[in-house]
């Protein structure tokens, strides 16, 4: 079975105000101290816990914190992770006066401010304003594949399905105190980067080299570890990297979002060996279809992604999952990934939580609050 891991950013905040705090090298001494030290974080009797200095990792922002899953084939055990990891992150946060929000944007306003690094003052010399907003967190999830070539075979045939997870992660409906009638602004955001968003069909791994080697080689990227291809080969792992979701409120959410991942990549990986050839779509249809996800989410229109005509949100959402049954059905996920996804078509993602909290309380505050007591594991 293919593992999969996953990795999420977390927006770091005032534990009394809301307001998105530069506060992650704070957290990350922390959560070194007590590794060192051996206090709170010793090696549990099961396997969910690594230590925390391979986990936990500084981001483009003071505001953010980044944690990273181990691969795993289980997803109970891949949920078990990503709530250690959550409720680990709000106790670091929690010493040194801040609190954690999985929050793909901050609803409240934010002047942020861009990490110390020479990787990181490079981007904010190259890219000037869209750096220093860029105050965005996202969830990335690694599915594991047997070589470049079979990788990139299924990175050309998601390349349609992906605005659909994007959809059902969209957690980032407000903008600098205002909502910006997205369900997913973040992607609206990420989006201002130059080398980011759907791809074309590549055809084979040296294409897909050959393309990655001349966008390095224009100078616009400092290296290949900016390509933010909407899904990539990592180039650390021997992984397809889908990288188009918001961080989810919930992490049984972020869950769903990694089983329908792992399922996508299997059955675009049978596809392939059964010489089915990729949905031709073109990048500027691609582009919509992500507009149109980020828009309205799975509550409005989403394009259909073998058609890219109109349909109902909810009928595209269970389209995936009909995409993929074959490959839930063999990793025992079929069920579960069902339940999930009708729960979250039923109560919602977390960018109508976020609107209906407002609502109910007038108060971007409450919102802030009350998303930072779902993030933390019960």
């Amino acid at each position: 079975m293919r593992t999969v891991g996953v990795e999420e950013e977390l927006l770091l905040v005032d534990r009394e105000s809301g307001e998105p705090r530069a506060l992650s090298s704070a957290v990350l001494a922390r959560a070194a101290r007590d590794t060192k030290a051996g206090s709170a974080v010793e090696k549990q009797a099961d396997d969910y816990r690594e230590p925390e200095e391979e986990t936990f990792e500084r981001e483009l922002h003071g505001e953010q914190l980044e944690f990273a899953t181990q691969p795993r084939t289980s997803m109970d055990d891949l949920a078990k992770e990503v709530d250690r990891w959550r409720g680990d992150a709000a106790r670091h946060a929690g010493d040194v006066g801040g609190a954690v929000a999985a929050l793909a944007t901050s609803p409240l306003p934010v002047s942020p401010s861009v990490n110390a690094g020479s990787r990181f003052q490079w981007m904010e010399e190259q890219f000037g304003l869209t750096t220093q907003e860029q105050l965005t967190c996202g969830c990335h999830v690694h599915v594991s594949v047997d070589s470049d070539e079979e990788g990139v075979a299924v990175i050309d045939r998601i390349r349609s399905w992906l605005p659909v997870l994007l959809a059902l992660s969209a957690n980032s409906p407000f903008w600098q105190g205002n909502d910006s009638l997205y369900s997913s602004y973040r992607s609206r955001v990420w989006g201002r980067w130059p080398m980011a968003g759907p791809t074309e069909i590549f055809g084979s791994a040296a294409r897909y080299e050959e393309q990655v080697e001349e966008m390095v080689a224009t100078g616009v990227l400092r290296d290949r570890g900016m390509v933010y291809f909407d899904a990539r080969l990592s180039h650390r792992y021997p992984t397809v990297e889908i990288r188009v979701a918001d961080v989810c409120l919930e992490a049984r959410s972020t869950v769903l979002i990694a089983t329908l991942a792992r399922a996508l990549v299997e059955t675009a990986a049978r596809d392939w060996r059964a010489d089915r050839p990729p949905l031709s779509h073109g990048v500027a249809s691609l582009r919509l279809a992500a507009w149109q996800a980020a828009r309205s989410g799975p509550d409005g229109t989403l394009l259909h992604p073998t058609t890219m005509r109109p349909a109902p949100g909810d009928e595209v959402v269970r389209s995936l999952v009909d995409h993929v049954r074959d490959a839930l059905e063999d990793s025992g996920d079929l069920d579960r990934a069902r339940g999930t996804t009708e729960d979250l078509l039923k109560h919602g993602n977390g960018a109508r939580v976020q609107r209906d909290l407002l609502r109910r309380t007038g108060s971007l505050r409450e919102v802030v609050a009350e998303c930072v007591r779902r993030t933390r594991p019960a």
